[in-house]
């Protein structure tokens, strides 16, 4: 008698706020890995984000669909402990892109804690590639924010989408310029 084979799931969180060319890069690369790619929105209004949830999952579902092709994707909201959405989803693996040095600093932190919460559940790095790992959403928003032209970081939908949100001065000052010495 044949053994069933538990399918894998995986599960990219982020607050996607807004999804980039990076993440998108992540996305593709990660489904290969997985039978059902979940794709985690994370309310985290901690962050302040420019769109609100639902319409995040909207931008991630219509970014991805072009991904699809047959390909398992799903995009959900989560407003609860990673690990806690993880268990609920039945994820066995978590998928976090790191940019650079200073990003695997605190996901190495991240992946313990999670692995002392759920030793069930592993964490996998993927290095995003020399086109993307400069590219972070808090950068996109501040370009768009000051007029700047952001597709070279996101899809011409996003980048319209900033361009509609940033005509007001309200949104405007949601972005907080990073200043530097």
């Amino acid at each position: 008698m044949a053994k069933k084979i538990k399918e894998r799931i995986g599960l990219y969180p982020g607050t996607f706020d807004p999804i980039t060319r990076g993440h998108l890069e992540i996305i593709q690369r990660a489904v290969r890995l997985v039978d059902y790619l979940v794709i985690g929105v994370a309310r985290n209004s901690g962050k302040g984000p420019l769109f609100d949830t639902e319409t995040r999952v909207k931008m991630v579902k219509r970014e991805t669909d072009a991904l699809k092709n047959g390909k398992n994707i799903v995009v959900m909201p989560f407003d609860c402990l990673l690990m806690n959405f993880a268990t609920k989803i039945g994820a066995s693996v978590i998928v976090r892109g790191l940019r650079a040095v200073s990003d695997f600093e605190y996901e190495i932190q991240m992946s313990a804690m999670n692995y002392r919460i759920n030793p069930d559940i592993e964490t996998i790095y993927m290095s995003a590639t020399e086109g993307t790992q400069f590219i972070s959403s808090s950068m996109v928003k501040e370009i768009a924010s000051l007029g700047g032209d952001v597709r070279p970081f996101v899809s011409d939908e996003i980048a319209k989408d900033l361009e509609r949100c940033f005509k007001t001065e309200k949104s405007r000052r949601k972005v907080k310029p990073v200043i530097r010495d």
